[in-house]
């Protein structure tokens, strides 16, 4: 097999001036984690880095897939570079948006300027992909089974300190109604906690104070020794040195006892927790397949907050899923002002191909989600300055 990083140095090392590469990243902290393993790689492949995408001889768009909004604005970045693009600029186009077969099909037919597209699970093979289309030309597409290990050894260049991202699992096997990510992140896998607390060591011998776990779904983290996302947190907890652990983002069927009293009881952990309701309704959670419902939800924030001192509690809200009443929107109110979260992250419904709520009715006008919208807002806001 060749080595494809080396042949990616050796290239660059003989160029005239500089190769620069530009890596664009949207969507969540998971992508701004594997965007610094993109930007690692890079590095190690001799490019350097620039934010400015007219010079760049590498442009890299890492694109989310959650809300079609961050779609558009991905296919408006790269329409910008036909005016602005720089002689034989390779555009790569990765991420969770790219690994749906109709988005690259738009960027087949219509984004002709784009060279390379690959998923998520690719991310640790992308020198073997940049050698291919730097040594062949042409456009080269990647639609693969999105299922793969997390990787392991890639190189990152992370942000300063001190926070620093550490993956311990990826993909989802909620397959909530409205949610992509199980097909383009694909089924979970979890990291070695050896692994994870090699790497969690490291970063605090290197100044970090912050570490961030991240995960579709962290408290369903469950690697081949058995080991649980509690687990996990007590064992990061009795490492040395000053820092803290926060994590993100936690599904209410699978948070329970274990995690709150492992939240408690490690000094290390912030008491912070993010914990997604997305509605108050029973009937619009059946509907987004979400497997609890209002009361479970509320006896969870009850235990949590007896558990855990001064706990913080953010959460997420949809606004407009299809069907929704007026009457399954009270009651999305009437628990806000009943679970009173420190924060709340507020979306309107964004209808995603190949998922089971995109074949749902939905005869709500866009007038009203978005005056329901802005009545949650409100709403918050009161929770929040009350």
């Amino acid at each position: 097999m060749i080595d494809a990083a080396a042949l990616l140095r050796a290239r660059n090392a003989r160029a005239d001036a500089p190769a620069l590469a530009c890596v664009r990243v949207f969507g969540c902290q998971q992508n701004e984690a594997d965007g610094e393993k993109l930007r690692g790689q890079l590095l190690d492949f001799g490019y350097g880095l620039t934010d400015d995408t007219a010079m760049a001889d590498v442009v890299v768009f890492n694109t989310c897939a959650v809300r079609g909004h961050a779609e558009q604005r991905v296919l408006g970045n790269i329409g910008a570079l036909s005016h602005t693009r720089k002689q034989g600029q390779i555009v790569v186009v990765c991420g969770c948006m790219a690994q749906q077969k109709g988005v690259q099909d738009v960027l087949r037919k219509s984004y002709p300027l784009v060279s390379l597209v690959f998923g998520p699970a690719l991310l640790p093979r992308f020198a073997e992909l940049l050698w291919r289309v730097v040594h062949q030309g042409g456009r080269h597409f990647h639609l693969e089974d999105a299922t793969a290990p997390v990787s392991e050894g890639v190189p990152v260049l992370r942000s300063p300190p001190p926070r620093a991202w550490i993956t311990v699992m990826q993909g989802c096997d909620n397959f909530c109604s409205y949610c992509v990510v199980p097909y383009v992140r694909g089924r979970e896998r979890s990291r070695a906690p050896e692994n994870i607390l090699a790497e969690a060591s490291a970063l605090i011998a290197d100044g970090y104070t912050e570490l961030f776990l991240l995960g579709q779904n962290v408290n369903s983290y469950r690697p081949d020794d058995g080991t649980t996302f509690a687990g996990l947190l007590r064992a990061l907890n009795e490492l040395d040195g000053d820092f803290s652990i926060r994590f993100m983002t936690s599904h209410p069927k699978d948070a329970g006892s274990a995690l709150f009293q492992a939240m408690a009881e490690c000094r290390h952990v912030a008491p912070m927790l993010h914990l997604p309701v997305q509605s108050g309704s029973d009937r619009i959670l059946l509907a987004m397949n979400r497997g609890y419902t209002r009361e479970r939800y509320l006896s969870l924030v009850a235990e949590a907050r007896e558990a855990i001192p001064g706990l913080n509690l953010t959460s997420d809200i949809i606004v407009g899923f299809p069907g929704e009443s007026e009457e399954d929107f009270d009651e999305t109110l009437s628990l806000v002002r009943a679970v009173r979260f420190d924060s709340l992250f507020t979306f309107l419904y964004s209808k995603r191909e190949g998922t089971s709520a995109a074949r749902l009715e939905d005869h709500t006008p866009e007038r009203i989600k978005k005056e329901r919208f802005q009545r949650l807002l409100e709403l918050q806001k009161e929770v929040e300055h009350g």
